[in-house]
């Protein structure tokens, strides 16, 4: 049974999709969010951008600090979590 993921081709679109699809939810997580919405505000305020020209850098790391990261983005560019 094929997936989405195998008819992707480039390993490395494959392995940018799998990373964004693993790192939103932790971001969600670490602030206590819906996914949907931490998609949102890191769509507002930039840590969507930030990770899409990072993710090579930030995905060799420890999943933690890609998070603190884009948050650290987010709240440069106005973003505020309670």
């Amino acid at each position: 049974m094929e997936t989405g993921l195998d008819i992707i081709e480039d390993e490395e679109k494959r392995n940018r999709i799998k990373f964004f699809a693993f790192i939103i939810p932790e971001f969600a997580r670490a602030y206590k969010m819906n996914k949907q919405k931490a998609y949102q505000y890191l769509k507002t305020y930039g840590g969507l951008d930030f990770l899409f020209k990072h993710w090579w850098a930030l995905h060799t790391d420890n999943p933690m600090y890609a998070v603190r990261d884009m948050f650290d983005v987010c709240s440069q560019n106005g973003g505020y979590l309670k």
